[in-house]
């Protein structure tokens, strides 16, 4: 089932209608689908260089609107929905763990794995089900996937194919070492100031 998955995306990413299914898959992978968003943007960038930031732009949109689906389904439906959604990826029995995550860091849990490879749907149901006020959500939302799909269309942009692979083999790694430079600069100027 997910190797179709994986194709069928993969033959959207070069359709007429490629931003439109990029729109509704980055979405749909904000609450519950399993195939991140990154298998339609890089063909698309790739095929389409010029169109990079709207591409990437599109998939914020899609992500942050299908994150507030997942808040909502953590918010309102996590007993029936949101549970057994996280239990689907091994989450389940992380719950209490990321309660006090989110509880000490907030916003910028979400920033720190919004726009890692992490499953985002996680992170929105779980901002919903501890009751995250809305809009530092969305805002924290905005910036972390915004930083996701800026990344990879700016490097897809001046690198071309060459990076493609490099995205793919390494986007944990070079996403790992952002966090810790960004987070590393907020504790700087927080204890230097």
């Amino acid at each position: 089932m997910m190797r179709s998955l994986y194709d069928w995306m993969m033959r959207k990413a070069t359709d007429k209608r490629a931003p439109q299914a990029l729109f509704w898959v980055s979405f749909i992978e904000s609450s519950v689908f399993p195939i991140p968003p990154d298998v339609m943007l890089i063909p698309m960038i790739l095929a389409e260089r010029a169109k990079a930031w709207w591409y990437a732009t599109i998939a914020t949109l899609g992500s942050v609107a299908g994150g507030v689906l997942g808040y909502a389904i953590g918010y309102y439906l996590f007993e029936y929905l949101g549970e057994p959604i996280l239990k689907v990826y091994g989450y389940a029995g992380k719950f209490e763990d990321a309660r006090t995550l989110f509880n000490e860091w907030g916003v910028w849990i979400l920033i720190a794995k919004g726009w890692t490879p992490f499953p985002y749907k996680v992170l929105t149901i779980a901002a919903g089900a501890f009751h995250m006020a809305l809009v530092p959500f969305m805002v924290a939302s905005i910036v972390a996937r915004a930083m996701r799909f800026y990344l990879v269309a700016g490097l897809l942009y001046f690198f071309g194919e060459p990076i493609r692979d490099f995205i793919e083999r390494r986007l944990t790694l070079v996403t790992t070492v952002f966090v810790v430079v960004l987070v590393g600069g907020f504790v700087a100027i927080k204890y230097l100031i």
